[in-house]
């Protein structure tokens, strides 16, 4: 067969030759990879390779420095690794997820792209194992790059996103701090808050959530490049780490630095399951938020009506007029998917065999994946339901008139007891606790509308009732 004819072209690797497209940059590796991994989890994640290139770019200039490759052929496969890192021939990376689980397909696809690259730039061949992997392995080149993919992924998206989301709240509850509603726990009505305190309670979530994520973020720059195949540093010279951390360092502006133990870097995962689980803890505050603003949407007449959230999109293909907090849902869905993807990388960190773990693949793809879902859907609740909710405050006034619980601030003047008699008479009859307290106990008009202030009522500290009570036991 003519394979010029049936555009492909053939390449060959230790076992020997394989058909490839003509127009494919890769090599033998990858088509056996194309091949045999056929499940259809998708390719690496875009900023997976980004991180691979970053790695082969830095690790080909300390070789470089190191005299392990000549000035040309260094400075061909740092310009070729840096094009891809860029974005350039996204195209050329077709192995999927679910592949061998060193990740050893995805390291010898970019290698074998670089390679042909460089090689074509440099006027002669360049191989993708002697040249562009020199001084790695794919045990340590594809944990290094969960770790640095992750950061890169932080610092540019969700960290930014989770403190734009912090601020949209935060500038949304200081135009409502004056304005109380009814407090809820277990779903029934409480005592009073001010819609400031309730949305201050989000952004201080999102906050220690943020935190979380920062902390890890320190464990992350802990890399494993140099522990090679198991951890020993075999074919890595003992200069090679500084001089890579020096060149992955300039390309990120990110302080990385080598694990303390790389045989421990190269058999677990610990801190890409920590990252997950601070993410699934993301995802819960969100899920939280995301069901309050459900809540407080709910109606226009049938639900609580506390607020309305923006207009977005008709919500029925049935009922005219009626329109549905869709960026709440869409959120929580977010949410449900990134408490799912924590389950599989809790299974996979915990396979590693002796001095490798073998799902790295799955670790990759789902803690970036997660992060690139959280960082969007913080960036959109923010921007298309915090921002344009309005509060129907005339509703949420008429309410906390008619909350029973509101005795709870005549408690240290009448008692639990007659407090609650008084709440009962009030729900049947449909009217306010301060019109049954007038007949039920010789409080004063002014008594109750001092005791009963709701503003008051959120401040905290000692209720007036039981002020007014220690007043009266002193005198007396």
């Amino acid at each position: 067969m003519d394979s010029r004819q049936s555009g492909t072209r053939f390449e060959h690797d230790s076992l020997g030759s394989v058909e490839v497209p003509a127009g494919a940059c890769w090599g033998a590796q990858t088509q056996r990879a194309v091949e045999n991994f056929t499940i259809g989890g998708g390719k690496m994640p875009p900023a997976f390779i980004e991180a691979v290139a970053l790695i082969k770019a830095a690790a080909a200039e300390a070789n470089g420095q190191l005299g392990l490759l000549s000035s040309d052929m260094a400075l061909a496969i740092v310009q070729a690794s840096d094009a891809i890192a860029q974005g350039a021939h996204a195209d050329q990376f077709p192995v999927d997820v679910y592949q061998t689980g060193s990740g050893t397909s995805t390291n010898m696809n970019v290698n074998e792209v670089i390679a042909h690259l460089a090689g074509a730039a440099l006027g002669r061949p360049i191989h993708p194992n002697d040249d562009v992997n020199l001084a790695q392995s794919s045990n340590d080149v594809i944990p290094t790059a969960i770790h640095v993919s992750a950061v890169l992924m932080l610092d540019r998206a969700l960290l930014p996103a989770i403190e734009a989301l912090e601020q949209a709240i935060a500038q949304k509850a200081a135009t409502l701090d004056g304005v109380v509603k009814t407090g809820r726990t277990h779903l029934m009505d409480a005592t009073p808050i001010r819609m400031s305190q309730e949305l201050g309670a989000w952004a201080s979530q999102l906050a220690q959530s943020r935190h979380r994520l920062q902390d890890t973020r320190g464990r992350l720059l802990a890399l494993a490049q140099g522990g090679t195949a198991v951890g020993t540093g075999l074919n890595a010279p003992p200069d090679f780490v500084p001089a890579f951390l020096a060149g992955l360092q300039r390309r990120t502006g990110v302080a990385f630095r080598a694990a303390d133990n790389p045989f421990a870097a190269l058999a677990g995962q610990e801190t890409a399951l920590e990252l997950s689980g601070n993410l699934k803890v993301l995802a819960a505050v969100l899920m939280k938020i995301a069901n309050d603003l459900r809540w407080m949407n709910s109606g226009p007449l049938a639900g609580l009506g506390e607020i309305t959230l923006p207009a977005l999109q008709p919500g029925s293909s049935i009922m005219p007029g009626k329109v549905n907090p869709v960026i709440p849902e869409a959120v929580a869905q977010v949410a449900a998917q990134v408490i799912g993807y924590d389950a599989a990388i809790t299974v996979a960190a915990q396979s590693g065999n002796f001095q490798l773990n073998v799902m790295l693949p799955l670790i990759a793809h789902n803690l970036l994946t997660a992060l690139s879902l959280l960082s969007r859907a913080c960036r959109s609740l923010g921007e298309r339901a915090i921002d344009g909710l309005v509060v129907n405050v005339d509703h949420l006034r008429d309410r906390l008139e008619r909350n029973p619980i509101l005795v709870t601030a005549l408690n240290a003047l009448i008692g639990y007891e007659a407090g609650a008699r008084i709440a009962k008479a009030a729900l049947q009859r449909g009217v306010s606790v301060r019109e049954v307290a007038r007949e039920m106990t010789d409080l004063t008009d002014a008594d109750l509308d001092r005791l009963l202030d709701p503003i008051a009522l959120t401040r905290g500290g000692m209720p007036e009732a039981a002020a007014h009570q220690a007043d009266r036991e002193s005198k007396s």
